[in-house]
């Protein structure tokens, strides 16, 4: 039987995010921002090695999501299905420790 994540693990965080069902916090949005910017800081070889046109992708998501992020009144609507996206395309593809 596969171990459940331990709560507010990266893994469990990458996890609600997915979750179309889990509605969005703040908390989550400021961690995925954080989560990337750190990995941006310490070169980690997921983001330093993708190609230039998925790089600006991230990057483009990483800043609708904080304006998103500063502008968000409520968790739902089409502005969270976009902040969801938005979130989903930042963290896809990056290693995720289970710390």
């Amino acid at each position: 039987m596969a171990s459940l994540p331990e709560p507010f693990s990266a893994r469990y965080r990458v996890e609600r995010i997915n979750d179309p069902d889990y509605p969005l916090s703040r908390e989550d949005v400021i961690w995925t921002l954080a989560f990337v910017k750190k990995k941006m800081a310490d070169e980690a070889p997921d983001l330093i090695g993708l190609p230039q046109p998925l790089l600006l992708r991230k990057f483009q998501s990483f800043a609708e999501a904080s304006l998103l992020l500063l502008k968000q009144r409520s968790g739902c609507g089409p502005e969270a299905d976009r902040l969801r996206a938005c979130l989903q395309e930042i963290i896809a593809g990056l290693t995720i420790e289970s710390n």
